[in-house]
């Protein structure tokens, strides 16, 4: 288990996580659903590619002077497992909507939805505890350890 540390970025993390929860609350208030497995598939490109699905808005918002970048040293690997449960959560309600159970559909959203709000405006990913609570029971492909000090899930500070 290693505890190599690399800059993150949270400014673009946390701009991808504004963004994800704008449109699916849009999606709901609209009661539309197309978004959901659009916003699916970029959260699953964007963990296989290990960037935030919105990097391109985060780099207008640079660009723009309206943002800037917050590298702290932390894993990457933690945000990118997270990135990948949530869109396979959002590729849950995309099956459960076209298979005809809507309310299902709508309570994976709303999972996620809940968890990136809790991650953006209370600082605490649970995806990203998950990824360290795995890598206590030494499970394999979860080799990081949380950064020393930090709960894990906790942003730094």
């Amino acid at each position: 288990m290693t505890t190599s540390l690399k800059a993150v970025d949270h400014s673009a993390l946390q701009t991808s996580m504004a963004v994800r929860l704008g449109v699916l609350l849009a999606t709901f208030v609209t009661d539309q659903t197309w978004p959901v497995p659009v916003l699916a598939v970029l959260m699953l490109i964007g963990t296989a590619r290990g960037k935030p699905e919105f990097t391109f808005v985060y780099r207008a918002l640079r660009k723009a002077k309206w943002i800037s970048p917050e590298l702290i040293p932390d894993n990457p690997e933690p945000h990118r497992f997270a990135l990948g449960v949530g869109g396979g959560f959002l590729a849950g309600a995309t099956l459960a909507f076209v298979s005809g159970f809507p309310i299902v559909g709508w309570v994976l959203t709303w999972i996620v939805i809940a968890l990136v709000a809790l991650n953006l405006f209370g600082g605490f990913c649970v995806g990203c505890a998950v990824y360290y609570w795995l890598n206590r029971v030494r499970l394999p492909g979860f080799s990081k350890a949380p950064p020393p000090g930090r709960l894990p899930g906790r942003r730094p500070s």
